[in-house]
């Protein structure tokens, strides 16, 4: 889906992950930009934000709408680029959910136990105690989920959803002030929704036979993707 990016300073996704609340309220106003818009690497000024803790910038976000479970094309909502504690309790009172499995079957949990392991020892936490098993069976480690869970596909659509609807929103609005019709932009906004769907839908069948054919991908590199990756 083609998203609206700076042309000139500090872009939206910059400015939240450094903090910068005037610039991100600036770039949200001039450019019509709402927190769960994706860059072209799908990384929302949500992301940014919960990476680097910026819970000022999280505040005004959620207020403009910002979705505090909102995906990337990985299946990784805020809580998966979390570094502190403070932050990761902050987005779990406001809803996150810290028990959600990614598209490679992965915790927010599992996903930072390595780098955080804090942060992971807290949302692990909010489980409570493991119950205890009589079964010996059940020592043994469960396999890797190779698809996503109907969780996270209702996460999915949710985000996109959520994303027309702001999309067409703001066509509405800038068509309305510039006194022409939205008839041509909302047929390619819901074009470019459609499309995004089936390339979701494709490459989720992709990853499933990979994993079938690989097993359960012991070895990939952990993803850390910060706002000045992109």
């Amino acid at each position: 889906m083609p998203v609206p990016v700076a042309t000139s300073g500090k872009n939206i996704w910059v400015a939240a992950g450094d903090g910068d609340l005037e610039r991100v309220q600036v770039r949200a106003l001039e450019k019509g930009i709402a927190p769960n818009v994706p860059d072209q690497n799908t990384y929302t000024p949500m992301h940014a934000a919960a990476s680097y803790g910026h819970l000022h910038i999280l505040d005004y976000l959620i207020s403009q709408g910002g979705d505090v479970n909102v995906l990337d094309e990985d299946g990784d909502s805020p809580l998966y680029t979390v570094e502190d504690v403070q932050t990761a309790r902050y987005l779990v009172e406001k809803g996150a959910a810290w028990d959600m499995r990614n598209e490679e079957g992965v915790t927010p949990a599992e996903a930072l136990e390595e780098d955080f392991p804090d942060v992971s020892a807290y949302l692990r936490s909010l489980a409570g105690p493991a119950p205890a098993s009589t079964d010996p069976a059940s020592t043994d480690h469960p396999p890797s989920i190779a698809m996503p869970s109907e969780h996270l596909q209702d996460l999915t659509a949710h985000n996109m959803t959520n994303g027309l609807m702001q999309r067409v929103e703001d066509i509405m609005a800038r068509a309305e002030a510039e006194g022409r019709n939205p008839d041509e932009e909302l047929r390619t906004a819901l074009g470019d929704v459609f499309r995004q769907g089936v390339r979701t839908g494709q490459n989720w069948g992709a990853e499933g036979r990979e994993a079938e054919q690989n097993g359960d991908g012991d070895g990939e590199e952990v993803k850390r993707r910060r706002h000045d990756e992109v």
